[in-house]
């Protein structure tokens, strides 16, 4: 795995032009997503995207996984999410609250409102998912 000190690091910025920058292109078929540029801008280390989920939330969205990450962050910039996390219970995060998921950590997305938006970055940026 590479080190931050290991890769040349290029400035990015990534300006929000409307609804047009989320994507379907992504680790899950019920969500969008707005990439953020990192993972180009750090030679694959970091990846940073905002998770736009779409409603409703159904059984192929409450799979239990667990991702292959070595650092996994998440901030609810908007709505709320209900998750299980392995060895922590079930919560409901809202806007203002981030978590930090450490490597393979087990869990599951229980539910989402409608405006479900979500800020995450991992380490790195690409990364298997397992399901439990």
């Amino acid at each position: 795995m590479k080190q931050l000190s290991d890769v040349t690091q290029t400035f990015t910025v990534s300006r929000f032009n409307g609804d047009d920058d989320y994507k379907s292109v992504g680790l899950r078929p019920y969500a969008r997503y707005r990439d953020l540029g990192f993972a180009q801008a750090t030679e694959g280390l970091v990846h940073a995207h905002v998770i736009k989920l779409i409603a409703p939330c159904t059984d192929e969205v409450r799979k239990r996984h667990m991702h292959g990450v070595q650092l996994q962050v998440v901030y609810c910039l908007q709505g709320w999410i209900k998750i299980e996390h392995e060895g922590q219970g079930v919560m409901t995060m809202k806007a203002g609250d981030a978590w930090l998921m450490p490597p393979n950590i087990k869990h599951t997305v229980l539910d989402y409102s409608d405006d479900c938006h979500n800020l995450e970055i991992t380490i790195p940026a690409e990364f298997p998912t397992v399901d439990c």
